[in-house]
């Protein structure tokens, strides 16, 4: 047996020769199986539907070829992440910008891309779209971000949906929201569109997603009663994915089937005039289809446990430091060792949190060993930073055997390109 941990056909250890650690490594077949899989799984002869894939989980020009070669839409937040669209290729029209505190020019650059639609999450970003659209004489579409008060059973820091969340406009602020949906409306180079929710991420169950489909319909009922026709729902994201032994997500086939099962059914017994249902996967997407590969340094032992040390930690991962999260992991060149010690795998940085796994049973290690940690696809590279002055990983997609580095390693050169000594002219 190969004690050699092997993805999309290439055994990791040739890439870490090749590419060195950290490394975070996509199998390309897993990610293009499971764009496919959302985009068939979300279709219904009663509605337009589009899957929009949310850039934030991991972007860059490869991963967003490959959302554009399948058909699916993208979320940005930022100028920055639209800028990186439009870099890849992506067609402005099937870009939605989110986002809760967008500033003027980043409007300004949207609405003049050409981006499809505009979320506005609030009374003072709406003015400055309808502003900034009058002053370009240019036409987009908005959909306006409603909080609808549904709390998804996750971590506090991914729950988007709770009353005080800094997330859209409160539900239960009706005539605010019919407030900026008149301000749309009466904008000559403004589209009224829709209504967009999001309640969280990493939901397990079908029910969260009934219980806002239900109550977000009713909702657009009173809006169109109002005499405001609303075309589009965006359900925003929140699907799971499997991080450890535990998790066990629904299939997306059969998640998105009752989603759309039940907004036909509201639609139907409403009587609304919702024709297109969105959706804004991302995690789920991308978080199992890729992991981070390090090399083992030293080990220590302290009164009641042992510490495995590897050359990164929470500037390539700080989800376990941020809120607590769970990975598992294997001795990459090991696989079929013994699992006879059980290990907290630490990274280099400096910081008594810098912990990526909390207990781990893995074989006896060395200096110089792999540790892989599964399910990284998602907010690892994306939330990277330079603590400690550590470069950016490099990324790689492999499939069929054969592999591509997709984000060169950064240089060290790089983290000082932008020192400056310029006087600054006050």
């Amino acid at each position: 047996m190969n004690d050699i941990l092997t993805v999309g056909g290439v055994e990791v250890n040739a890439l870490t020769k090749t590419l060195g650690t950290p490394l975070i490594v996509y199998d390309e077949g897993a990610l293009e199986k499971r764009l496919s899989e959302f985009k068939q799984s979300f279709s219904h002869p009663c509605f337009e539907t589009q899957v929009i894939y949310a850039g934030k989980a991991f972007s860059c020009t490869a991963m967003l070829k490959l959302v554009k070669n399948a058909g699916c839409g993208l979320d940005v937040v930022s100028g920055g992440e639209l800028a990186a669209a439009m870099h890849a290729g992506f067609p402005a029209e099937e870009i939605v910008f989110h986002g809760n505190n967008k500033t003027p020019d980043e409007i300004r650059q949207a609405i003049t891309l050409g981006v499809g639609t505009i979320i506005a999450d609030g009374e003072m970003e709406l003015d400055e779209v309808i502003r900034a659209a009058r002053e370009l004489k240019t036409k987009t579409s908005v959909i306006v971000r409603v909080n609808p008060g549904i709390e998804a059973d996750t971590h506090q820091y991914i729950i988007t949906a709770n009353i005080d969340s800094k997330f859209g406009v409160s539900i239960y602020e009706r005539e605010t929201i019919l407030k900026m949906i008149k301000a749309v409306s009466e904008c000559e180079y403004l589209d009224f569109q829709g209504i967009h929710i999001h309640i969280g991420s990493q939901i397990f169950g079908i029910d969260p997603f009934i219980a806002s489909i239900r109550k977000i319909m009713e909702f657009v009922s009173d809006i169109e009663k109002a005499g405001y026709p609303v075309r589009t729902l965006d359900l925003g994201g929140g699907f799971a994915a499997t991080y450890t032994e535990s998790d066990m997500p629904l299939p997306i086939s059969l998640v998105c089937n009752h989603i759309l099962l039940e907004c036909k059914h509201q639609k139907d017994m409403l009587g609304v005039s919702v024709e297109k249902i969105m959706i804004e996967p991302g995690r789920s997407m991308v978080a199992e289809a890729g992991l981070t590969l390090y090399t083992v340094g030293y080990s220590k032992k302290t009164a009641n446990k042992k510490y495995v040390f590897v050359d990164g930690g929470m500037s390539d991962n700080i989800r376990p430091a941020l809120y607590g999260a769970k990975y598992r992991c294997d001795a990459a060149n090991k696989m079929n060792a013994p699992r006879t010690e059980k290990v907290c795998v630490a990274g280099k940085c400096c910081e008594s949190g810098d912990i990526l796994i909390e207990e781990a049973m893995l074989p006896p290690l060395q200096p110089g060993d792999l540790i892989a940690l599964y399910t990284t696809g998602a907010y690892g590279y994306s939330m990277a930073s330079n603590y400690n002055r550590l470069p950016l990983p490099a990324v790689a997609f492999v499939k069929d055997g054969r592999a591509r580095c997709v984000i060169k390693r950064q240089p060290y050169e790089d983290m000082w390109r932008l020192d400056d000594n310029t006087q600054v002219k006050l």
